[in-house]
């Protein structure tokens, strides 16, 4: 495709756009954050917005919910300039943006959180009820008004979101990952709902990872790069490889998708030292008598739905979960019994988990990559019982960020201010400064860009390569059927398949893991 047809929108409809934006660019200490971006958004419309993480998506979405500033550039909304200073501003203008992480008040009830910036002078409580009862049938959402924020789930969070949205009679909404904490049937119901939003003349800018998603759901999708306007293209026009292509500048696609073949040699599995086995664990009803093996070198990566079980065994393995007491089951490292109380316990023997929720709880967000890195060398037994060294700190923290290749201008930059993929590495960062023998990864490309999944890919081949027993608890099918050695996979709190790595497809992990 031409330089020309990469940057034209030839397919738009031949009306004026609710919003355009011409040449927007942002400047953080000297960087470009993007740089002379060019985005339309017609009435009606589902446009998508697709880039590796650093391409400047969240930049150019935060400046038109009105979160950031431009340093440069021009909005239009309706043919109008506009200059929003803040979010309430582009919220009167009608653009509201619904972030992956929510921003709903948890202390505040339901119906509080959708009038929030709306408020009377005087509130009646009932009035607020039944007003929110109203908008929340009227959108097919099944929420009780009355509940706190802090008991609902994930999804109702997101209906709330929306439901506030459309209550400020927002004819813009601004998508962040909207599905990343979503059941597959929660998923499909989202899709139905911006589908429905579709149809009542809202604009949605949708905003994911899950390259899949952008083109079921989009009309049309923008590809960023670096900063930099690449491609805007009617979805009909595009597939996944060619989104890759235009988001990492090569023909990469699904490369880094396809059968592992690590683990056989005519069929067989290699011989490997048994290190970790769990036998029969149970733990209320979410892990109902659990058995596994995982061994030296090798990648055993557990399948299954969300619910299945699997992040809470990882839980139960590394002590911050606890199982039955009585009818509990066993859990053997080395041939030797454990029973962790805190996760300290585990870290001592070895065992590290790696969370699916790095934002939460994978780092302190406000301290910089060398900072949480030696914070977590001092949580091993290697740094406890020595005085805070800063020649250590100074050492350990460009040494791992080398190693995982962590994209940063320095060390001292805080982890909050880099992209997810490295994010996710500086998380990993944390782990392996502990020098563990165990690693369990949860989820370990959610939220990651297409061209940071690789080199995550690679980090882990690499442990198992160097003799650490990898264990990977993983949603993504091609991503399973990429790393593992091993698939187990579990079904209603137990591992009900096991195959070996290289010799099953996607529909039989997924037929044992709903049958």
């Amino acid at each position: 495709m031409s330089a020309v047809a990469e940057n034209s929108n030839t397919a738009a409809p031949q009306i004026q756009p609710l919003i355009k934006v011409i040449g927007a660019t942002k400047i953080y200490g000297g960087v470009h954050a993007i740089e002379g971006v060019d985005f339309d958004l017609y009435p009606g419309e589902i446009h998508a917005l697709a880039g590796e993480n650093g391409a400047g998506k969240s930049t150019l979405c935060k400046a038109l919910s009105g979160t950031i500033e431009l340093t440069a550039g021009t909005t239009m909304v309706d043919g109008v300039k506009r200059h929003f200073a803040n979010p309430g501003e582009s919220l009167a203008a009608g653009i509201a943006m619904v972030y992956q992480e929510t921003s709903l008040v948890p202390s505040m009830s339901v119906a509080q959180n959708l009038r929030l910036g709306k408020e009377d002078f005087m509130n009646r409580m009932r009035g607020l009820y039944i007003e929110g009862q109203v908008m929340l049938q009227t959108l097919n959402f099944h929420v009780d008004p009355a509940l706190s924020v802090a008991t609902l789930g994930a999804a109702q969070r997101q209906m709330v979101e929306i439901a506030r949205a459309v209550y400020h009679d927002a004819r813009v909404i601004i998508f962040d990952e909207p599905t990343a904490t979503l059941t597959p049937e929660e998923k499909q119901h989202f899709f139905d709902l911006v589908r429905d939003l579709k149809a009542r003349g809202v604009s949605i800018v949708y905003v994911s990872h899950a390259l899949e998603e952008s083109l079921e759901i989009s009309d049309r999708i923008t590809v960023l790069r670096d900063g930099r306007h690449i491609i805007t293209a009617p979805t009909s026009e595009m597939n996944r490889e060619d989104l890759v292509r235009h988001m990492v500048g090569r023909d990469e696609a699904q490369s880094h998708y396809h059968h592992s073949e690590h683990v056989s040699e005519g069929g067989k599995r290699k011989k490997r030292r048994r290190v970790l086995t769990v036998e029969n664990v149970t733990m209320g009803n979410m892990v109902k008598n659990m058995s596994f093996s995982a061994y030296e070198g090798e990648v055993a990566v557990m399948a299954g739905l969300v619910g299945s079980g699997r992040t809470e065994i990882a839980k139960i393995i590394c002590g911050a979960y606890k199982r039955n007491l009585f009818h509990g089951g066993r859990i053997f490292l080395d041939g030797k019994p454990i029973r962790y109380r805190v996760p300290k316990q585990a870290i001592d023997d070895g065992i590290v988990y790696i969370t699916e929720d790095r934002k939460v709880e994978g780092f302190l967000e406000t301290m910089s990559i060398k900072d949480n890195i030696y914070l977590s060398w001092l949580a091993s037994k290697l740094g406890r019982g020595f005085l805070v060294s800063n020649g250590t700190r100074n050492q350990l923290g460009p040494e791992m960020a080398k190693k995982l290749e962590v994209r940063a201008p320095s060390v001292d930059v805080k982890v909050n201010e880099l992209s997810g993929g490295n994010q996710q590495k500086v998380v990993v960062g944390k782990s392996l400064v502990q020098r563990p023998k165990v690693v369990i990864f949860d989820e370990p490309t959610r939220g990651v860009d297409v061209g940071s999944i690789p080199e995550i890919h690679q980090i882990i081949r690499n442990l198992a390569n160097e003799g650490v027993t990898v264990i990977v608890i993983s949603s993504y099918l091609p991503e399973v059927l990429t790393l593992a050695d091993r698939i187990l996979v579990a079904r209603q709190g137990r591992v009900v398949e096991e195959f070996a790595g290289g010799q099953a497809t996607e529909e039989e992990i997924m037929y044992a893991a709903v049958h």
